[in-house]
């Protein structure tokens, strides 16, 4: 299936993060607009474009920008990408970037990035003592390394107002993941260290996000897609394999 009308897309996940290794999956996410004359009918359009392997998540504009003013990490991560790893940046994907830090806000930031870093290691908690499968190890070793990230990448957004998306020492994640996938018990500490953190630190971000700057930009790309009775032929339409017509 082709997603019409891309605005900002990108290469996400291990891959951005530094932490892929050959036979690592190349995660792509980006968000498009619906016309807006679908959004005024009895049934609305799709919200959301999810595919695997190639894995590819694409969010219509609205909904991107719900989950970002939730403190969402990674829905946050696709406008904080290094230059290089955005394929579709169009100049509305532009304005995007450059209102990114009034999505954020300090409890929801501390609570999605912290919360995320939780569910992860309640996945560690449930796979036992390490005793399992070579296939159960790698992913264990997966969500440990993806725990240390959140728990890092949420605390500098907390304290900074900035997102380094690739982390600096990709083989002390890796390192940390083999440990935790021989006993998830090594992975509290860290998860520990990181509440406390969280909680001792202060925030420059406020306490609430402003949502201003996204309710303008949301409109203008309602105008810009406004064409009743009539196909808007514009924007970049993105194939999103796996899907069907």
């Amino acid at each position: 299936m082709t997603v019409p009308h891309v605005l900002l897309s990108g290469i996400v996940g291990s891959t951005a993060y530094g932490l892929a290794h050959q036979g690592s999956d190349v995660d792509r996410m980006g968000l498009f607009a619906a016309p807006t004359e679908q959004l005024h009918g009895l049934h609305r359009p799709k919200e959301s474009h999810v595919t695997t392997a190639p894995d590819s998540t694409l969010h219509e504009a609205a909904k991107w920008c719900r989950l970002a003013l939730g403190g969402n990490p990674t829905a946050m991560e696709l406008v904080w990408l290094p230059e290089e790893l955005y394929e579709v940046r169009t100049p509305l994907g532009e304005e995007l970037i450059g209102i990114r830090t009034s999505f954020l806000c300090a409890r929801r930031v501390r609570d999605a990035y912290l919360g995320y870093a939780t569910q992860q290691f309640r996945r560690l908690e449930a796979r036992g003592d390490g005793s399992f499968s070579a296939d159960t190890r790698k992913r264990t070793a997966k969500h440990a390394r993806h725990l240390k990230r959140l728990c890092h990448q949420g605390l500098e957004l907390y304290t900074t107002g900035r997102l380094t998306i690739r982390v600096d020492d990709p083989d002390e994640y890796h390192d940390f993941g083999e440990r935790v996938a021989a006993d998830a018990s090594v992975a509290l500490p860290l998860l520990r260290f990181y509440e406390s953190a969280f909680d001792e630190r202060p925030s420059v971000l406020p306490e609430r996000p402003d949502e201003a700057p996204a309710e303008a930009w949301l409109r203008r790309v309602r105008a810009r897609f406004y064409a009743p009775g009539a196909a808007v032929a514009s924007g970049r339409p993105l194939d999103v394999p796996g899907q069907r017509r």
